[in-house]
């Protein structure tokens, strides 16, 4: 139990750290120095005021200098973070799986708050997160249903490139039939690297997953705020966390059905 909930204090942290990926990446400062600050003000956050979700509560969600309101965006993320490594230590333990679990699911939520916020998917994520997978596949082919370390490579590489080109490709198609750019470049790298973790099926899986899930939020924007373009990362993330754990399944249900 107590090494359940420091766990759970572990991803807060790591959560607290991601807001400043989600805050600075889009801006190109760097996430180590200097420390955080308030990004109204400019005052420098001291320890006791940056104690992931607790100083949130005690400073009624407001900076301590100038009282200006902190987004909520702050503990949802360091909340998400937290769930995030206590379900994957109940479900994994301590196991070189958790780690890969853990990294793969905070990539994708840091990736998917700058992507809300900005409209932006950051190469500082992506092209790092693309290694990571095809590092951890050679290492842990069983990521990929496999024993071989050179297998599981194989298959992470295929999965890149299938990912990365089935966006590319719905692009260029989109961009011929509504003359504008439809796809963003930042989308081809973020399933390429759910590509180097999930493999060619799952990444498949992925990419025709994620228009349900875009289709709600779409109607809204269309509709309700009269916009037209919406920010398509959340959705890939959202459909790649699925496939991870799911996809397996799914895909054998397919080939049965």
């Amino acid at each position: 139990m107590i090494i359940d909930l420091f766990v759970f204090a572990l991803g807060l942290v790591i959560g607290s750290f991601l807001n400043v990926c989600i805050h600075r990446m889009p801006q190109g400062e760097s996430v180590v120095a200097p420390s955080s600050y308030c990004p109204k003000c400019k005052q420098k956050i001291v320890w006791y005021d940056n104690i992931p979700l607790v100083s949130f509560l005690l400073l009624g969600g407001r900076c301590r200098a100038c009282k200006t309101r902190i987004s909520f965006r702050y503990p949802v993320v360091e909340l998400a973070s937290g769930l995030i490594w206590y379900a994957s230590w109940v479900g994994h333990g301590p196991s070189l799986i958790f780690l890969i679990t853990v990294a793969f699911l905070s990539i994708l939520l840091a990736i998917s708050l700058i992507d809300l916020e900005t409209g932006l998917i950051p190469d500082r994520l992506s092209l790092p997160g693309m290694v990571l997978g095809l590092i951890l596949s050679f290492f842990y082919p069983m990521l990929h249903q496999s024993s071989i370390a050179l297998t599981g490579f194989l298959k992470s590489l295929i999965g890149l490139l299938a990912g990365g080109g089935l966006i590319y490709i719905t692009g260029l198609a989109g961009n011929w039939i509504f003359q504008r750019e439809s796809m963003g470049g930042g989308d081809v790298k973020l399933l390429a690297m759910v590509g180097s973790f999930l493999g060619w099926e799952k990444v498949l899986l992925t990419f025709f997953a994620a228009p349900f899930f875009a289709l709600p939020f779409a109607l809204y924007q269309r509709w309700v705020k009269k916009e037209e373009i919406i920010p398509y990362g959340p959705f890939l993330s959202l459909a790649a966390a699925v496939q991870f754990y799911y996809g397996d399944i799914l895909w054998r249900y397919f080939l049965v059905s």
